[in-house]
């Protein structure tokens, strides 16, 4: 059986030093997963919308359109109530199919109750990353403290 080991960290860059942690320890990329918010996008939205005018604003927003496709590819993201994720990992094709569900949702199909994936959704919104790994049984007891060795709070099992 599998469980899911989550921990927040406060910067990206701690959570991908995580990650390679992980992987040196034999975790594989389809048990490892990061998500956070992508601030440099949001930086470029919130300028767009202070100086666009409404013509170059619709162009904008038709490029963005186009390059939604391949950005989704490359672990870019835009999420409701939440705004654009960068995510690596198998939590990414979660999100793509979430719809409505978010990145609470999503948690919860990893075995996550609603409350505590909310909790995690909060911490990414708050700008915040976190670092998940899904793995059987026997290892969650390494993944958890790779995590907390590499910086993360917050650490918990489900």
């Amino acid at each position: 059986m599998a469980q899911t080991v989550v921990g927040t960290f406060n910067r990206r860059q701690e959570a991908e030093r995580a990650a390679e942690k992980l992987h040196d320890a034999g975790f594989s990329e389809n048990e490892v997963s990061i998500v956070s918010k992508d601030e440099n996008r949001q930086n470029q939205d919130r300028n767009a919308r202070e100086t666009d005018s409404v013509g170059n604003g619709a162009a904008w927003g038709s490029g963005i359109g186009a390059a939604a496709g391949l950005a989704a590819g490359a672990g870019l993201l835009m999420v409701p109530g939440i705004g654009p994720l960068l995510a690596m990992g198998p939590i990414a094709a979660g999100l793509m199919g979430a719809a409505g569900g978010g990145l609470a949702g999503t948690l919860m199909d990893w075995g996550i109750p609603k409350d505590v994936g909310d909790r995690y959704e909060q911490a990414v919104k708050q700008g915040r990353t976190i670092c998940a790994v899904h793995s059987k049984d026997h290892h969650v007891d390494d993944a958890a403290e790779i995590l907390r060795q590499e910086g993360a709070q917050d650490v918990s099992v489900h």
